[in-house]
């Protein structure tokens, strides 16, 4: 039989779990190196997927809890599509990646795994980078040590956001 060992995923199992909304509790803890949170401001913050899609997937989120865009205000809105075109240019110049899937799922019925507060994901993409094993086997192969990638994205946020 074949094994395929996923360690970075053990955390998901065994850290203790966050009371409440996970969004929320870091935009409180936003200088805590643990939760890999890359840039802040007064209205929204942008950190890396604990448990991505891909190498380098990050995502935009307001401070503001909700699960509804339209009860953002209008400069937390703009403001979070202002951090998603920084993200998508620092993903395409830093990883460098040979695309970008931008997302929100509103809702479960939409796929939101965190369906309680808005987020926008930004997901860097290459060409070949779902095969048989994703698309047959339903799983993921990931090139990359994920730490690396956050401190290679870490150094170089002052380049893109501001």
């Amino acid at each position: 039989m074949e094994h395929l060992y996923a360690p970075w995923r053990y955390s998901y199992v065994s850290e203790e779990k966050i009371e409440g909304c996970v969004f929320c509790h870091i935009s409180k803890n936003l200088d805590n190196e643990n939760l890999q949170v890359l840039f802040h401001d007064e209205h929204c913050y942008v950190v890396m997927n604990k448990f991505p899609y891909s190498p380098g997937h990050m995502m935009v989120i307001p401070h503001f809890h909700t699960d509804k865009i339209e009860d953002l205000d209008d400069e937390v809105w703009d403001r979070m599509g202002v951090r998603v075109r920084q993200g998508v240019k620092l993903l395409k110049e830093v990883m460098p990646c040979e695309g970008v899937n931008i997302g929100m799922n509103l809702g479960k019925a939409a796929g939101a795994g965190i369906e309680q507060h808005v987020h926008y994901h930004m997901l860097p993409r290459w060409l070949g980078d779902t095969n048989f094993i994703s698309s047959i086997g339903g799983t993921r192969v990931y090139p990359a040590d994920f730490e690396e990638i956050f401190n290679k994205i870490k150094s170089n946020v002052s380049k893109y956001f501001v």
